[in-house]
């Protein structure tokens, strides 16, 4: 009976924030590997590599990320109660973070260049940094409205 009075601490508008705060730091993450990278390539180099990583972005924040956050963010603010801090994701989507990481772990070892690479990282990172930004805006409504 202890435990499930400790296991239960935490409002939506923490998950909410939690989540935006994982989705948002592996986002910069990702590109700050990108950045480095890229920092010994040549002017014109870094200019078609971060455009490139860019244009990803927008595919994978709006037909891959975006869809998967509003999930996620649905499924929060349709709580009633608190819950553990856990529950910022489900179940699921901690094996998916298990095995993105083992993927990303494996193309950093991998013989792709590294500047290549980057286009993948900071189309990810980005899409994933946009992402963590729609999770602060409902942070930001929670906070707002439970003021109000």
């Amino acid at each position: 009976m202890e435990i499930k009075k400790y296991a239960s601490i935490v409002d939506k508008s923490v998950l909410v924030l939690m989540a935006g705060l994982m989705w948002f730091g592996v986002g910069v993450l990702l590109i700050s590997y990108a950045v480095s990278w890229l920092s010994s390539c040549s002017g014109k180099q870094q200019f078609f590599f971060y455009t490139a990583g860019f244009l990803a972005a927008m595919p994978i924040h709006h037909f891959g990320f975006l869809k998967i956050a509003d999930k996620n963010l649905n499924r929060i603010l349709l709580l009633t109660e608190k819950k553990s801090p856990f529950t910022f994701m489900t179940w699921k989507s901690y094996i998916i973070v298990l095995i993105m990481v083992s993927m990303g772990i494996a193309l950093r070892h991998s013989s792709i260049p590294k500047q290549y690479l980057s286009i993948l990282y900071n189309g990810i990172g980005f899409a994933l940094f946009l992402s963590g930004i729609r999770y602060f805006r409902f942070f930001y409504k929670l906070i707002f409205e439970k003021k109000s």
